[in-house]
């Protein structure tokens, strides 16, 4: 059984775009500061790092998923020429309330669960939105908010040595 590190993208690898808008091109990205080094430290304790993502804008015309695997790939090779290494990226393109695999539904690690045997136990969910915690909950593993604006449920770490402090605790649930 493999060790996940289920990954969120807007707001944990990259800043988020403006409110109502969305990172169409490679030229709207902007790493997150620290996330290359937060990936690598993922990958040398042995987790798979997968991103899972919704990507509404597809489904809005605001962009295609071309220009999402274009992202993707170029974001793969900035992290791999910095030793973070993704390795598996699953996307949502769809509307609100159209589908099962759009977060908070658990589509997407139900889709990572073909091509891995996820330990539940030691993998976990990192993402800034209630909705990424909330797939996380639903797919039964542990939730990590990124950020400060915790309900005093969640787990809530505002920097990414404070989450890799927490999961080599191994305190889980």
């Amino acid at each position: 059984m493999e060790k996940i590190a289920f990954l969120d993208r807007d707001g944990i690898i990259n800043k988020c775009a403006n409110k109502y808008d969305y990172i169409k091109l490679w030229q709207e990205f902007e790493f997150i500061d620290g996330i290359a080094e937060f990936i690598h430290s993922l990958n040398i304790m042995g987790y798979k790092v997968i991103v899972v993502t919704n990507q509404r804008g597809i489904a809005l015309g605001k962009m295609s998923m071309d220009d999402v695997d274009n992202i993707h790939k170029k974001m793969m090779t900035e992290l791999e020429n910095k030793n973070a290494i993704i390795d598996d990226i699953y996307i949502c393109p769809h509307d609100n309330n159209e589908c099962k695999c759009r977060k908070p539904e658990i589509g997407l690690f139900l889709k990572a669960e073909e091509k891995y045997d996820v330990n539940k136990n030691n993998s976990f969910m990192f993402g800034d939105s209630d909705t990424d915690l909330q797939a996380g909950i639903k797919y039964g593993i542990r939730s990590i908010l990124f950020g400060s604006h915790c309900d005093g449920i969640s787990i809530c770490c505002d920097n990414f040595d404070d989450v890799l402090k927490y999961i080599s605790k191994g305190k889980y649930r």
